[in-house]
């Protein structure tokens, strides 16, 4: 190892940084002297994880005796802090992108000459063990001329915790800023300089948050054509790279670790393809296993690709040598990604300016307007001839005349602010699906419900209904006598439960919480398990389907607290002619309530239906909670979860009828015959 010592500093403390601070660990002659990030309670955290402290400012680094940053903070920070590391006199690896502009990158390599520093751009793939190995192969002719690279490549963001909006939903362009880059420097790593690329993108919805979710490049490089793909649609996620060439294809799988190749054989065809195709299905077999083997013995690492390239970054500086990715070579590849991405980014905000701005005034608006609940009472209220306004993700291709369109996510507070302002009443129906995990769940429907509520608050709203749940009660810890009612406790144990139950128990603890202390013009309604419009009637409350058999737990005599959707619209309705606004909790369940025998044999009269005795349910329960309790985790089949869902409760409203007038209209039992009628062959 070299003799010359290097004391380095992080600035930034996202992902990234761990596994920085991890390759950092590995080499002798390097001293972590700390991390620092503009968030000082973040840098702390992951100060913390990797055994450094947390540094007030990066001239900190400098004043214990710094020689190297590392720079893992957002793309469009990346050239103003590179910029203030050279001039602090230290040696800088940033991570990729090097910056968003070749001017930037063009005063960096500036900079940098005029103080003799060395500045390195983590193009991490190209130290991944994969990518590496098929390099050498074509290098060494095994595939003879390569002609041609196709690059699919699918991900999937970290969940939004609400808040201000992370970096990948600010920028219409930033997905191709994020990936892009990767698929274009593995090009031409392959196909030699890049003289073209022609790009499209388009928005089908993978991730609601970003303006384009797919994209597609066509490539021209020196030595041949390219294309790749980059969707945050495509499931399972894949990372996989095709090299063709004259003599060969290499099939590179990054994500799964393995390749294969294919060879051009001095044999008939049918036999070649033969040969071919059991060498192509050996390989995974093979390598899978021997790549898991090595990530468990810390051969392969986490993110190896990065930690391998920060290492040889330390190893060429102690030897003299040229960094691996100097800023020559990532200008090229910059300037190609913001061609694209900046044309995305106009794209959109042409997009965004040509929709008819919001009024200053609204009577009403509805969060979670393209949900099941909400498009069902948004139908009802525009049949009423009111005049609305709809907070969604996704701005609809039709608008309805009477409707103005308000676009963004319920956890980003300047979204809400932009919906909620100007509106006199706000009815809330936005809230996370049943599916997702905690993360989602307390981005959509708490932190939401808080920015819609300190929205409300702000702008003086008149009367703010708030849709909640019947889960928020307490189901399995009451006596199975006593009905459930808008009186009946909370549940003490949401987080056993599951994701929805905590977060809709949060939320409403939020509105009643401003309703006692800051005078929230509120009511609070609590539906049953809506059925009808959007929502199916065979629910996992009624069974699960398995293969072509219904299964339920227990013996089938539950009854569920169903209302039909039609229902629930008319209590909203009412609640909102009435203007109530004193914190009133309204139950809206049905009274007459089927079984879940009864449902089945109405609605699938043929079907072969299997039910568990409570007590295998019970066992199961306890063997799953036995299961994974070493992971740490929680089962999701717990048997308090369990007791809640088989309870054996009645459900009564004390107040719908004497507050808003309501009961049933439609009612479960003709609820279920217009449905099976809809169903009913022509």
């Amino acid at each position: 190892m070299s003799s010359i010592q290097h004391r380095v500093g992080i600035i930034g403390a996202g992902l990234i940084s761990e596994f920085h601070g991890a390759a950092l660990r590995r080499i002798p002659n390097v001293e972590l002297l700390g991390l620092y990030d503009i968030d000082p309670l973040r840098a702390q955290r992951m100060a913390v994880r990797l055994g450094t402290r947390a540094v007030g400012s990066i001239e900190a680094f400098a004043e214990s005796g710094a020689d190297v940053l590392h720079v893992v903070t957002p793309p469009e920070t990346h050239a103003a802090l590179t910029l203030r590391a050279l001039e602090l006199g230290c040696h800088v690896l940033v991570e990729k992108p090097l910056a968003t502009d070749v001017a930037d990158c063009e005063r960096i390599a500036e900079v940098a000459a005029a103080r003799n520093l060395r500045v390195c751009v983590d193009h991490s793939l190209l130290y991944d063990i994969q990518v590496r190995r098929a390099i050498e192969a074509v290098r060494a002719g095994r595939i003879g001329q390569v002609v041609s690279v196709d690059i699919l490549r699918s991900s999937v963001y970290p969940p939004y915790e609400g808040g201000p909006l992370p970096p990948q939903y600010r920028s219409a362009g930033y997905p191709f800023r994020d990936l892009g880059i990767h698929a274009l420097y593995v090009m031409q790593a392959f196909l030699g300089p890049i003289q073209d690329v022609h790009a499209t993108w388009a928005r089908l919805g993978g991730d609601p948050n970003l303006a384009y979710d797919e994209w597609r490049a066509l490539v021209r490089c020196r030595d041949g054509l390219g294309q790749f793909q980059l969707s945050w649609n495509v499931k399972p996620l894949q990372n996989l790279i095709v090299v063709q060439g004259t003599k060969g294809v290499m099939r590179v799988d990054v994500m799964l670790m393995f390749s294969s190749r294919r060879d051009s054989l001095k044999l008939p065809n049918a036999a070649e393809r033969v040969i071919n195709a059991y060498t192509d299905s050996l390989a995974p077999i093979v390598e899978v296993p021997q790549s898991v083997v090595g990530f468990l013995t810390k051969r392969i690492r986490q993110f190896h690709g990065v930690q391998e390239l920060i290492i040889d970054f330390y190893r060429r500086l102690d030897d003299g040598r040229p960094v691996p990715v100097s800023v020559a070579d990532a200008i090229p590849v910059i300037d190609w990604v913001e061609r694209v991405a900046r044309a995305a980014d106009a794209e959109h905000a042409a997009e965004v300016a040509a929709r008819p701005p919001l009024a200053d005034t609204v009577p009403i608006l509805v969060t979670g307007a393209a949900g099941a609940l909400g498009s069902a009472l948004v139908a009802r209220l525009l049949a009423r001839g009111e005049r609305l306004r709809l907070f969604v993700r996704r701005r609809p291709a039709l608008v309805p005349e009477g409707v103005e369109i308000c676009t963004g996510d319920l956890g980003d507070p300047e979204a809400v602010e932009r919906a909620v302002r100007g509106a006199k009443i706000v009815i809330h129906a936005g809230a996370a699906t049943t599916k997702g995990g905690l993360i989602e769940h307390r981005a959509s429907t708490v932190v939401g419900t808080q920015n819609v509520v300190e929205s409300a608050l702000r702008n003086g709203v008149e009367q703010f209904i708030y849709i909640s749940s019947l889960s928020v009660v307490d189901w399995a810890g009451e006596s199975e006598d006593a009905p459930i009612t808008e009186s009946s406790s909370f549940e003490p144990h949401a987080e056993l439960r599951g994701a929805y139950t905590q977060a809709k128990k949060e939320a409403e603890l939020v509105v009643r919480s401003a309703v006692r202390e800051r005078a929230l013009p509120a009511v609070i309604l609590r539906p049953g398990q809506i059925f009808g419009g959007k929502l199916p009637l065979l629910g996992a409350a009624v069974a699960r389907r398995l293969g072509g058999r219904y299964v339920v737990l227990g013996d089938g005599k539950l009854r569920l607290p169903l209302v039909h959707m039609e229902d629930v619209v008319d209590g909203v309705i009412a609640a909102l002619d009435r203007k109530l606004h004193g914190g009133e909790v309204i139950q809206l369940v049905d009274s007459d309530l089927p079984t879940q025998n009864e449902i089945l044999a109405r609605a699938a009269p043929a079907a072969k239906v299997v039910r568990v005795p409570r007590r295998v349910v019970f066992a199961l329960g306890r063997f799953s909670e036995f299961a994974i309790k070493p992971l740490k985790r929680q089962s999701p089949l717990n048997v308090y979860r369990l007791r809640s869902a088989l309870a054996r409760r009645t459900y009564a409203s004390e107040s719908a009828e004497r507050l808003i007038g309501w009961k049933p209209k439609v009612g479960v039992s003709r609820g279920i015959a217009d449905l099976l009628e809809q169903q009913a062959p022509a």
